[in-house]
């Protein structure tokens, strides 16, 4: 009989590129994929341990899962069940485990575990191997974009992250797996890739080839027809030298969006954070993107509240994201990680005082988010749409513009989702969604 597998993803694309690998292996291989509630056999959650919080959660998932059905088998794998301080080998809700780079073999260990149906563990050393493991997906639940895994793994040991413990040294996947990937998605309808990794900028460096590297990369895409748009995921500041702005300036496919990883504007608490770079690279980083695109969309993630950050730190901070006038900004409280340096540093900052600081931040960044929103009205805007919604009970088509502007259009006969429409902003639907008129595909 045909067994039912529900899957559940907790964070990262890259995690959520792998679980979407996961089941298309699991459909070849003759599975029943349904929603994840109760009455499935199989329950496969993809775990994350980026925080503390991330660590609960996964426990919670798997715990929830078995409430759910008690006979079912239910598989941990990912990044929590990696970093080797879970216990899950006594947690009896978890008859399965599957450590990173063994996501491929999900098909062979569940036929493992009919065969004899004590708990089994995979997991390998993940920080002694130097294999990238090859999965491939053929479609996407994001229907019309789709997240491409080009790399796995992170060399920088920033003090506050767990993920290089949990996902080994850097490995690149080969350029010509990715191409043909992408090719295979691009004949299926995929009209934009965004390429990720779990530390992007790292692609190639793990290879001996010089011709294969995060630029080339990008300039290869750019020649696969049916692909319209190309968006990179996070970037370390200083991949953007004049050479790579200037080359990918020159590819109409190259979105004028790129989040460039910040974490804090000053210096001090950057050199605790064994950050590779100063606010003064990372503003330089800034100016050359501006300097090769037109109102590129800069986006960022900012940390408050890290061990040790004092007021004048933080105002510090605050003032150079006031100035570099980002689109987006993430904020993210500091959350102690287990296993960190940074856990073990003395001044940890209250729960209070973090929430104050993020608050603070929070405001600019809406300022900031709006002001650059109001830059797009009048402006011809490519948008790929998406999904429609109802608004005040009227219907209307959404999507991203190049510059991951969210627009929407009302919705008429002539589009489809998929359609990449050229919009002209005339208004706000609502705060952060666009309404303009389509002026034509």
């Amino acid at each position: 009989m045909m067994k039912k597998v529900a899957l559940h993803n907790l964070g990262c694309k890259v995690n959520a590129y792998e679980i979407e690998a996961m089941q298309q292996l699991l459909e070849q291989a003759g599975y029943e994929i349904v929603p994840f509630e109760p009455g499935a056999d199989v329950y496969i959650i993809n775990t994350c341990t980026v925080t503390n919080i991330a660590d609960r959660k996964s426990r919670q998932m798997l715990h929830k899962a078995k409430k759910m059905n008690p006979e079912a088998i239910v598989v941990a794998t990912g990044c929590y069940v990696q970093t080797g301080t879970t216990n899950l080998d006594e947690d009896a809700c978890v008859d399965l485990i599957i450590g990173n780079n063994q996501k491929k073999s999900i098909v062979e260990a569940l036929r493992e575990l009919d065969a004899d149906p004590e708990p089994l563990s995979h997991v390998i050393d993940i920080n002694h191997t130097k294999e990238y493991e090859e999965l491939t997906i053929e479609k996407t639940s994001e229907h019309v974009r789709a997240y491409i895994k080009v790399q796995d793994g992170c060399n920088q040991f920033c003090t506050y992250c767990i993920i290089p413990f949990a996902r080994g040294r850097v490995r690149s996947r080969r350029m010509n797996s990715i191409l043909e990937e992408i090719q295979k998605l691009a004949k299926a309808g995929y009209k934009e890739v965004v390429l990720t990794g779990i530390h992007l900028s790292s692609y190639g460096t793990d290879f001996t080839e010089e011709n294969e590297t995060l630029l080339t990369l990008i300039e290869k895409v750019h020649e696969i027809d049916g692909i319209e748009r190309i968006r990179l995921g996070s970037l370390e500041p200083r991949i953007v030298t004049k050479e790579f702005a200037e080359r990918i300036s020159k590819l109409p496919k190259m979105c004028p969006h790129f989040h460039l990883s910040l974490q804090s504007g000053c210096d001090e608490t950057l050199k605790r954070m064994n950050r590779k770079y100063d606010s003064t690279e990372y503003r330089e980083c800034c100016a050359i993107l501006r300097k090769y695109f037109d109102l590129p969309a800069l986006t960022t993630d900012v940390i408050v509240g890290f061990p040790q950050e004092s007021e004048e730190e933080f105002e510090k901070s605050y003032k150079f994201v006031d100035e570099i006038n980002f689109y987006e900004t993430h904020i993210f409280k500091y959350s102690m990680r287990q296993g960190t340096k940074a856990a073990a540093m003395s001044g940890q900052i209250t729960d209070a005082v973090k929430s104050a600081r993020s608050d603070k931040m929070l405001e600019l960044h809406e300022r900031h988010a709006t002001s650059y929103e109001q830059s797009m009205m009048g402006k011809e805007l490519k948008v790929l749409l998406e999904e429609s919604i109802v608004v005040d009970e009227k219907e209307y088509y959404i999507g991203h513009s190049c510059e991951y502007v969210k627009v929407a259009i009302a919705q008429k006969e002539q589009y489809k989702v998929n359609d990449i429409v050229c919009v002209k902003p005339t208004s706000f639907l609502k705060p952060h969604l666009l309404f303009g008129e389509a002026v034509g595909i």
